[in-house]
C-alpha cells in the first residue's frame, strides 16, 4: 500500500518504512506526526481525492531534522565590477513512515 502526501506545497509517494525529507515541520526528534493531506491512496484498489481522501492520513516519526548542503548563489555582471556570492542551506524535516491509514 501506498499513498501520495502533500506537505511544504510539494507531494511525495510514500509506503511504509519509507524515509523521507520534507521541507521543515515543527516538532522535536523522535515524536509522532500525522499528515492528513492525502491526496491518493493506492495498492489493490485506488482511491483518488478530490483534493483529499477524506478519512485518510498517514503517520510518521520525526527521525532528524537539519539543514541541507550548501547552495552558492553567484551573481555578475561582465565589465561593469559586479560580482555577489552568497550561500543558502534549506533546512529540512526527516520523517520515517510508520502507517497509512485509509
Amino acid at each position: 500500500m501506498y499513498a501520495v502526501i502533500k506537505t511544504g506545497g510539494k507531494q511525495y509517494r510514500v509506503s511504509e518504512g519509507d524515509v523521507v525529507r520534507v521541507e521543515k515541520l515543527s516538532g522535536e526528534v523522535g515524536e509522532s506526526i500525522k499528515l492528513d493531506e492525502v491526496l491518493m491512496i493506492g495498492g489493490e484498489s485506488v482511491r483518488v481525492g478530490t483534493p483529499t481522501v477524506s478519512g485518510a492520513s498517514v503517520t510518521a516519526e520525526i527521525t532528524g531534522q537539519n539543514r541541507s548542503k550548501k547552495v552558492v548563489v553567484f551573481k555578475m555582471k561582465r565589465r561593469k565590477n559586479y560580482r555577489r556570492t552568497r550561500g543558502h542551506r534549506q533546512p529540512y524535516t526527516e520523517l520515517r513512515i510508520t502507517s497509512i491509514s485509509a
